[in-house]
């Protein structure tokens, strides 16, 4: 038989009724806090009578996946030189999670396809008044990246 139950809604007093005849050993009901604010004191009041504790539940939301023990072996791993990526294939962590508990910025997007070197040359050969399209020939890069090299700042 039940001794302890969850419930998600409001107790009414067909509801009690109702959890009564199908628990007669029931000992405790349990909820959300504020399902338990909309409980009418008469009714807590009645049930306390017969023995049966009403009492909000104190933990709320999702639960947590990791727990301080993880946090500190990332700490630990963080303090000994490992990378982040080698912190997520040994203990089995998403690279995310390992970022978000080292409290770090996530690493940039995606590296550029051409070196500052490279940009400072198409900027350089511009200014001396060379045309995009003999920029592109000489440097072997494509018109439109040689565009989009120019429009950024050096």
């Amino acid at each position: 038989m039940v001794h302890e139950l969850y419930v998600n809604h409001p107790l009414t007093s067909q509801k009690i009724m109702e959890i009564l005849d199908n628990n007669p050993e029931l000992e405790k009901i349990t909820c959300p806090p504020s399902v338990y604010q909309r409980i009418a004191p008469k009714y807590i009041e009645a049930l306390s009578r017969l023995g049966i504790k009403v009492e909000p539940v104190k933990k709320r939301g999702r639960p947590k996946k990791y727990n301080a023990r993880d946090r500190e072996a990332v700490d630990e791993m963080i303090e000994k030189g490992c990378t982040p990526l080698d912190i997520s294939n040994t203990l089995k962590i998403p690279l995310k999670t390992v970022y978000y508990f080292n409290k770090t910025p996530l690493k940039k997007g995606r590296k550029r396809k051409y070196s500052t070197e490279t940009i400072k040359k198409v900027h350089n050969m511009h200014k001396n008044g060379l045309s995009a399209r003999k920029i592109s020939d000489n440097l072997k890069i494509p018109l439109r990246s040689v565009y989009g090299l120019l429009k950024r700042k050096e």
